[in-house]
């Protein structure tokens, strides 16, 4: 009885990511990753400003979406201010998003209402914003889009490493690249 409870909780996991939950409407489901770390880091601050790659200029009297590193399984990685991990999409080469539809249902966009800020880890110089179709502002990192997993909890690092919607998805160094796979 305690093996089946046990494949099932293992079956439950391996299918939190990808297509097939692209689709479900479901809570995020319970932690079954590492929690980044509360370690205060020295930030690397740039004196520049953000790169935009949009034509609409983000207000700049608005607070934007603070964007921070901590140590995760796979390393130190991106997170929001919240805590929720996030992802870059290796299908996209450069910072027009290619994520629409169900994909963006299943990894929404990191959006921003102002300039993105750099916390924790992050370098200023590396964040910008990208204009969507929809007219939203999505926050960049390194030239790559940011997205979050729909069906994961704050501190929650389940979906690295996973294929889905023609490409893979993967954590975000604070360097801005991916994690290795």
């Amino acid at each position: 009885m305690r093996f089946i409870a046990v494949l099932a909780a293992c079956v439950i996991v391996l299918a939190g990511c990808g297509d097939d939950a692209a689709t479900s409407t479901g809570a995020p489901r319970a932690p079954e990753s590492t929690s980044p770390s509360e370690t205060p880091l020295q930030p690397q601050t740039s004196p520049l400003a953000p790169s935009s790659t949009s034509t609409a200029a983000t207000p700049a009297n608005r607070t934007g979406t603070v964007i921070k590193a901590a140590i995760s399984q796979f390393g130190m990685m991106l997170f929001d201010g919240t805590g929720q991990a996030i992802y870059l999409f290796d299908k996209e080469q450069t910072t027009k998003p290619e994520c629409y539809g169900a994909c963006a249902e299943a990894w929404p966009p990191v959006f921003t209402e102002g300039v993105p800020t750099a916390s924790k880890g992050t370098r200023q110089n590396l964040l910008g914003t990208t204009k969507r179709t929809d007219g939203k502002i999505q926050v960049t990192y390194g030239g790559h889009p940011l997205y979050y997993y729909a069906h994961e909890g704050k501190n929650e690092v389940k979906c690295h490493n996973i294929q889905g919607f023609g490409g893979l998805w993967l954590v975000v160094t604070p360097a801005g690249e991916s994690a290795a796979p």
